[in-house]
């Protein structure tokens, strides 16, 4: 299975994919994006650093060229070997960031991302739901490029989270990031298991 979490900065998705692929078992894959692998690496030093200077353009296309190396290097061969992934960011994350916080067209930016992914999809998005003012007070250290455009930016990409949502409810499930870890945690398996996402079979998912 391929599961996905999605969310605006600071709102805990990279802990809570990091526990949910400890959950699922040692043969699962955790990947985050931009990132695992060399190329894909070096990308996201170069789309998190504030002092270069990127056209919302060249961002959307550095995320890209990004993706579909991850994809066809680390996602593809792992599900076809029958293993499960779970991704720190996904497509979801470029139409909310790229289509619609940098004005770029949901259109645009779902046409590359279908010409990036081959058509790969989620079996699950978990989407963390929390507000922009209290992620911002949870992201410490030197702001990236996206969390130094502001609250009113992230507040842009929360809304256009909210869209997808609506717009694909079997697939995109929504949760209150602002629990306590354990408990949303606790919140997320129980999602899982509970979901009617066809491509999540039989999964053993902890009890």
């Amino acid at each position: 299975m391929f599961i996905t979490l999605e969310g605006i900065d600071g709102s805990g998705k990279s802990t809570q994919a990091k526990l949910l692929a400890e959950a699922l078992g040692e043969d699962t894959l955790l990947l985050r994006e931009p990132g695992g692998t060399e190329a894909a690496e070096r990308i996201r030093e170069i789309l998190a650093d504030p002092a270069i200077e990127l056209d919302p353009r060249a961002e959307l296309l550095l995320f890209c060229a990004a993706r579909a190396d991850l994809v066809i290097r680390q996602i593809e061969p792992a599900l076809a070997a029958g293993r499960s992934v779970v991704c720190d960011r996904f497509t979801d994350s470029t139409v909310a960031y790229q289509g619609v916080a940098r004005g770029l067209g949901v259109d645009l930016v779902e046409r590359l991302n279908e010409a990036t992914t081959g058509g790969l999809k989620p079996d699950l998005t978990l989407l963390l739901r929390i507000d922009p003012e209290i992620a911002a007070q949870r992201l410490s250290g030197e702001a990236d490029r996206f969390e130094d455009e502001g609250l009113e930016f992230q507040r842009t990409v929360a809304g256009a989270y909210d869209e997808i949502a609506a717009a694909e409810p079997e697939r995109v499930l929504a949760l209150d990031g602002t629990q306590e870890v354990a408990a949303l945690h606790a919140a997320i398996l129980d999602l899982i298991r509970q979901s009617s996402s066809p491509g999540l079979g039989n999964a053993p998912i902890p009890g």
